[in-house]
């Protein structure tokens, strides 16, 4: 942690020490601006169940920049494309050095809740959440099951 900027060391240890129920966030051994991230699926949404593996990484110029944040599972949301990254305006244009790592986190785990096809990244997606809201529900549950949950046949990892 030597070298880093004091509002990083001190946002670490409180995600250390404070954790937020339902994510994991840890930074990698060999560079303390990298974190690996977990995130419960939340109950009552087609994510249910699953683990999700984020990325999530704090540029040069944070906290004046957004940090990069990309899924690496999976997974089927019209606001997450297939390479992971995830349309979330705290991520882009509203973004603010007020805002935390753990703000962050917490705005992906909401987003999972209550997905907005409105304001899509993944256009295929958002149009079947508009058309067919529960056949786009299925397909989630389906991906979760196939990508997320871990020990559940043809798991993707």
């Amino acid at each position: 942690m030597a070298g880093l900027p004091r509002r990083i060391i001190k946002e670490t240890q409180r995600l250390m020490a404070e954790p937020v129920t339902g994510i994991t966030a840890v930074p990698d051994e060999r560079n303390a601006r990298y974190f690996h991230v977990v995130i419960a699926g939340p109950s009552l949404s087609p994510y249910d169940g699953g683990s999700f593996k984020l990325e999530l990484f704090l540029p040069e110029e944070y906290p004046m920049a957004a940090p990069k944040v990309r899924f690496t599972t999976k997974i089927y949301h019209p606001n997450i494309d297939k390479i992971g990254r995830i349309c979330l305006d705290i991520l882009k244009d509203k973004w603010s050095p007020a805002l935390q790592i753990r703000t962050v986190l917490l705005s992906i785990q909401a987003l999972l809740s209550a997905p907005n096809p409105d304001d899509p990244l993944d256009n295929t997606v958002a149009e079947h959440w508009k058309s067919d809201e529960r056949g786009a529900i299925e397909e989630a549950k389906k991906w979760t099951k196939l990508y997320a949950i871990p020990n559940s046949k043809n798991n993707g990892h």
